[in-house]
């Protein structure tokens, strides 16, 4: 090969690794963003469940409210930018739960769908 086809091809590889690097970058990135979104609606699901099961238990709500809090802070940790922001937001919501008062629990039920769609968005 002469010189200037072998620069040709050295920087033709090159770019081709750095194309393909960027791409398993991004790819490694939505599945991150997938499992954070998975995980935080898990951790939804089950305070939902414990809240329906002890719907008149305020001790019982708050104790589930600080373990789904706990759970989102733990979350949030293994995630930056948007994504862990979304996720502490989400734990607040919850830690603001922890008294077990009733009517603030029906209030951030309604608010649920948003931070899973805060969330979801933060990962586009």
């Amino acid at each position: 090969m002469t010189p200037p086809r072998r620069r040709l091809a050295v920087a033709a590889a090159t770019l081709t690794l750095a194309a393909l690097t960027t791409a398993c970058g991004a790819l490694g990135n939505a599945v991150d963003c997938n499992t954070a979104a998975n995980d935080a609606s898990k951790i939804m699901t089950d305070w939902s469940s414990e809240v329906t099961k002890n719907a008149t238990d305020t001790k019982a709500i708050g104790t589930a409210s600080k373990t789904a809090a706990d759970k989102t802070k733990d979350l949030a940790g293994k995630y930056d930018g948007e994504v862990a922001a979304a996720l502490n937001e989400l734990a607040s919501g919850f830690e603001s739960l922890e008294g077990g008062d009733l009517t603030s629990v029906s209030e951030f039920t309604g608010k649920m769908n948003g931070f899973s769609t805060k969330i979801t968005a933060a990962c586009t």
